[in-house]
């Protein structure tokens, strides 16, 4: 491709930062960049017409570990790791909403709930909530974040489903809005967000990085940061980021629809939400992890077909519903639930590795990768 003067100097001269990936944490990224340093100019590329992974595509959960989730952490983890990975989490929450407002992301607090259809785990998460909802309290502000809720049962329509436990917390978004809102936030502070831009390798030149594009352009920079989560690998092989993809089908609307909040069960493997009057229902990686550790945006039968299952089965047990869209998107997991925010050399640092939290984390991890450019740019 042939640029031309004037789009060469507009859009390519004295970069300063370019960030790889137009999700939540790279232009979270450019956010603060702009906001400490406006005379920087930032460069955000994208290689998808919209961000490729799953910031736009995920189910819009405002959660930060339900409790198994975190007594399962517990028993892999030390204390302090897993409660300052839940404080990371809120904290990211807290962040996302004052940078965007509440009416913007169509943020709704009403409440996350847990499934449980065998006593003994149930059993075993209830006996922990005291001690939970202690350690959550400095976290939250609250006394109780997790209450038992089995009273909801029935009011939901749920089948199946022998108790419920409520975290009061939690909440739900459109990310849809969530992505769009900062991009323009960030557009007006003068970054340059290029979409269909692919950049396939960085080169650290000691002084400045190239980066190799599909579109034959060399981009260049002072600086570069990668936020591409799932994909990380493709330009960073040695990092420990694996993708996992996630399958997801919304229902067409339901009139008289029970569903209201957030919902987890089967260890956090399946989720479900009212959006409106319809149900978004996603998960089931658990049923073939092998075959879902991929970056390709395919839906298999296995998965949809128990979707559609549980929906008749344990969500929707007697109501018609038809399903109008299937999607799927890509994660970022690794051996570990902590994030990879880190230099990757003199010029290149990376913010990647989400744990599947990204709505909850992701404007953190954003800003802490946008720290280490800064820093690098000081000491250049």
């Amino acid at each position: 491709m042939q640029l031309s003067f004037w789009e060469k100097e507009t859009y390519f001269s004295n970069l300063d930062v370019l960030i790889v990936g137009s999700g939540i944490v790279g232009l979270s990224a450019a956010l603060h960049l702009k906001t400490t340093q406006p005379n920087l100019k930032v460069m955000v590329a994208e290689r998808g017409l919209l961000p490729t992974g799953a910031s736009s595509k995920n189910a819009g959960f405002a959660c930060f570990g339900s409790p198994s989730e975190l007594l399962d952490d517990l028993s892999h983890h030390t204390e302090e790791q897993v409660f300052s990975l839940v404080e990371r989490r809120w904290r990211g929450l807290q962040r996302l909403r004052q940078n965007l407002g509440d009416a913007t992301i169509d943020f709704h607090q009403w409440g996350g709930y847990e499934l449980f259809d065998t006593a003994p785990l149930y059993e075993a998460c209830s006996d922990k909530l005291y001690y939970l909802n202690k350690q959550l309290a400095s976290i939250t502000g609250l006394r109780q974040t997790y209450t038992p809720a089995d009273e909801k049962i029935n009011r939901f329509g749920l089948q199946q489903v022998q108790h419920l436990i409520e975290n009061v917390a939690e909440g739900q978004i459109d990310t849809g809005k969530m992505i769009l809102a900062l991009t323009q936030k960030v557009q007006a502070l003068g970054v340059l967000v290029l979409n269909g831009l692919e950049i396939l390798k960085l080169h650290d030149n000691g002084k400045s990085i190239a980066a190799e594009t599909t579109q034959s352009i060399t981009v260049e920079a002072k600086s570069a940061l990668v936020a591409t989560n799932g994909f990380a690998r493709n330009l960073l092989p040695e990092l420990q980021v694996v993708p996992a993809r996630a399958q997801v089908l919304i229902t067409k609307p339901i009139h008289g629809l029970k569903i209201k909040g957030t919902f987890h069960f089967d260890r956090g493997y399946f989720y479900f939400r009212n959006i409106g009057d319809r149900v978004l229902f996603g998960g089931g990686r658990n049923l073939d992890f092998k075959t879902e550790e991929t970056t390709e945006f395919e839906l298999t039968g296995l998965v949809q077909d128990k979707l559609e299952e549980l929906l008749r089965e344990v969500i929707l047990p007697d109501t018609p519903f038809e399903i109008e869209q299937r999607w799927s998107g890509i994660m970022g997991l690794g051996p570990e639930k902590t994030t990879i925010v880190q230099s990757v050399s003199g010029r290149v640092c990376c913010a990647v590795r989400m744990g599947g939290m990204g709505v909850a984390i992701g404007s953190l991890v954003g800003e802490e990768g946008a720290a280490l450019i800064l820093k690098m740019l000081d000491q250049a």
